[in-house]
Formats: C-alpha cells, sequence, structure tokens
C-alpha cells in the first residue's frame, strides 16, 4: 500500500523477440515491414510495446504512430513525459525515411530536435506523423507533428538520419 492507503500501481506487458523484427527491417523493403506492423505479421519492437504505441499507417514518406496516453507516461508535474514523445517522433520520423528505403538499406538517427507547444495530459490519444523530405545516398531527412484527438498541434520535430548501405 502507498502511504495514502492506496494499493500501488501496477503494469504487465510482454514483448516478442526483437531478433525477427530486427531481421526484417534489415531484409525487407522500408513500406513492406512497415505493412507487417501494422496488419500484425512482424511484432512491434520492446520499446513500442514498453510505452504501448502503434503504428497506424505508412506510406512511402509518411508512417504515423499512435499512443493512448496513460498515467505513467507522466512526468514529476503531471503531464506526459517529454521523452514519451521524443521516442513517438524518433520512430514516426525514422520509419518514414526507412519507408523510402529499399531491402537490406537501414538507417539511424544522427539528431533528434523536438519542439513541446502543449502539454499532454492522460487519457488523451496522441498521433504523431513523421514525413520523410530528403532521402540521399548517405544521409535523410524528416520532418514530424504531434497532434490530439481534436487536431491541436501539441508538439513538432525534425531529424537528421544516415543511411546505412
Amino acid at each position: 500500500m502507498s502511504k495514502d492507503n492506496e494499493p500501488n500501481r501496477q503494469r504487465t506487458y510482454t514483448w516478442e523477440d526483437p531478433a525477427p523484427t530486427s531481421a526484417a527491417n534489415r531484409d525487407m523493403q522500408g513500406l513492406d515491414f512497415l505493412r507487417g506492423l501494422m496488419d500484425g505479421n512482424i511484432p512491434h519492437h520492446p520499446t513500442s510495446r514498453t510505452l504501448g504505441f502503434t503504428v497506424t499507417d505508412a506510406r512511402e514518406g509518411f508512417v504515423e504512430v499512435t499512443l493512448e496516453v496513460q498515467e505513467f507516461h507522466a512526468n514529476a508535474v503531471g503531464s506526459v513525459h517529454g521523452g514519451v514523445l521524443a521516442t513517438l517522433f524518433d520512430t514516426a520520423m525514422g520509419f518514414s525515411v526507412s519507408s523510402t528505403l529499399d531491402a537490406g538499406v537501414g538507417y539511424t538517427t544522427l539528431d533528434l530536435q523536438v519542439r513541446y507547444l502543449r502539454a499532454v495530459q492522460p487519457g488523451h490519444v496522441v498521433r504523431v506523423q513523421g514525413f520523410c523530405e530528403h532521402t540521399g545516398r548517405r544521409t535523410a531527412i524528416a520532418r514530424g507533428e504531434a497532434r490530439d484527438d481534436q487536431g491541436k498541434l501539441l508538439a513538432t520535430g525534425s531529424t537528421s538520419c544516415l543511411i546505412l548501405s
């Protein structure tokens, strides 16, 4: 029991062995991999399972990840921790780059910038959309937007990725 005589909150979740997901990401064309995540043929990675977000839309150069914000996402002031939103941006923008890549071509984040505009409270749905703006031979650039279930802009982001061929 906590000091307020409330029961301690607990959370239990499971995840798949990440090796097959990583292999699929490496071996498949990026958009095919993302479609596999959406239709359940490829399991989401452990970070997705830990935070509770999923890929909900993917097209060439575009990916959306969605999170139903829970109490356990909160920081010390009661809003969503900035690191949770940063992870959603890193995923959506990175996957938007991935959606433009051929099989056997990987990527990794070089930098990530998130600009927080509004506090996000538990009980809302957050959708982060990543838009790949350029994929070159060595680097790619993407931007992102986070919106709540009312369509309000919550944060914006940008990234550059190193292309690994």
